[in-house]
């Protein structure tokens, strides 16, 4: 028993831990099953020593009583859903995920050259994902058969790459993240060497984003981009005017994709509109429990008025924000926002000196990348896909971890 206290309390427990969360971070994006086992056997290594070392405990974080909320309000949910069995399977398997990775970061990853590595790790994933990208987009990709394109208003458009993740938008919002994150450590960073790498590397990850057509995620990071070059450096606005001025002007089939975007002119976006309307009835009927954990595509029949068709599922609002409400009432969606603004406030607005310029510029990208997830959230649920939600929760991780090393 001596032992196993004193390897608790030892470096190599924290270590292995540590490790757990950079294998996470790595196996996101190219293997959501190898991610969650490497979370899963971190887990356990942190609760053998929460339970084994004496002096170890628990630090709460800001957001604390918000997250406990809404596992709460999701585990409710599960009482009113059409499949109970299937909503609590649903919540105990994401829900109960999501939280561990959230804490494992947030107790374990506390020094700047864990956060470092983490970072890194992060960093190389988005790189084999965009390679992807690119070699889904070079050799090509047919979207005839797919249901991403809306084949009668954009006829020509036949490649949309999506990489390692499910579909283009997915992975769309995935690379805004990306970009944000690269973004926050290109304006912090002093050395010109890095600065080179990381615009080289925010270049290609926005050729891979031109890749996707996605025209949510295009606007999201032109948004953010725009409003940062306005408010901080009128040189990045310029770069963002150029590049995209060329690309538009290089892909005439993203040029007619992007004039649609706010218009109501092609099958995704009246179907989008139609599932807003359904979801907001469904938030009046069911205002304090929701519909259930998980139970959308269950419930959404009932209210549908725009497709009407049995052969046909929706999983999801194409909406964060209608999708928690629905799903788990406005009491707990409210607690999952409060959780989720909160942190993103603590990571743009930021009073704490951080160790250096490599901690402020990522603290600042997470801070942008939470900003990219809540516009891309409006028209589409992106924290539907699995490893989406993992990545959010991890994250927001890094935010706490990061404002800790601060004084």
């Amino acid at each position: 028993m001596k032992a196993l206290r004193n390897f608790a309390s030892s470096r190599r427990c924290k270590d292995l831990i540590v490790i757990a969360v950079v294998l996470e971070a790595f196996f996101l994006a190219l293997s959501p099953l190898v991610a969650e086992v490497s979370l899963l056997i971190g887990f356990l290594i942190y609760l053998f020593r929460w339970r084994m070392d004496k002096n170890y405990h628990y630090k709460k974080s800001p957001v604390f009583g918000a997250i406990a909320v809404f596992m709460v309000c999701g585990a409710a949910s599960i009482l009113v859903s059409p499949d109970s069995g299937f909503s609590f399977y649903n919540w105990y398997n994401l829900a109960v995920v999501y939280c561990m990775t959230f804490v494992l970061v947030t107790q374990n990853v506390t020094t700047r050259d864990e956060i470092k590595v983490v970072a890194c790790a992060l960093g190389l994933s988005a790189l084999v994902v965009v390679a992807d990208g690119f070699y889904q987009f070079i050799f090509g990709i047919d979207t005839a058969d797919m249901k991403w394109v809306d084949g009668e208003a954009f006829p020509e458009l036949r490649k949309r790459v999506f990489a390692t993740w499910e579909n283009p938008n997915i992975l769309a919002a995935y690379l805004d993240i990306v970009i944000c994150v690269l973004l926050g450590l290109f304006a912090k960073m002093n050395n010109k060497s890095t600065r080179i790498y990381l615009a080289m590397f925010m270049v290609a990850s926005l050729a891979c984003l031109a890749m996707t057509y996605a025209r949510g995620a295009l606007l999201t990071i032109a948004v953010i981009i725009g409003c940062y070059g306005i408010l901080k450096d009128r040189r990045i606005l310029l770069t963002l005017i150029l590049v995209a001025g060329g690309v538009l002007a290089l892909d005439p089939v993203l040029l007619e994709r992007m004039q649609t975007a706010f218009l109501v002119a092609d099958t995704s976006s009246e179907m989008r509109i139609a599932m807003w309307e359904s979801t907001v009835q469904m938030i009046m009927d069911h205002p304090l429990l929701g519909i259930g954990w998980g139970a959308y595509w269950m419930v959404y029949p009932l209210y549908d008025t725009y497709i009407v068709d049995g052969s046909v599922t929706l999983v999801h609002a194409h909406n964060i924000y209608l999708n928690y409400w629905a799903e788990i009432g406005l009491i707990g969606g409210t607690a999952f926002l409060w959780y989720f603004f909160k942190t993103m406030g603590l990571a743009l607005f930021n009073k704490r000196v951080l160790p250096d310029t490599l901690m402020e510029g990522l603290l600042l990208g997470l801070g942008l990348a939470l900003v990219s997830v809540a516009l891309n959230g409006v028209t589409d649920d992106v924290l539907f896909n699995i490893p989406s939600s993992m990545l959010l929760w991890l994250l927001c991780g890094l935010v706490y971890a990061i404002r800790s090393l601060g004084r």
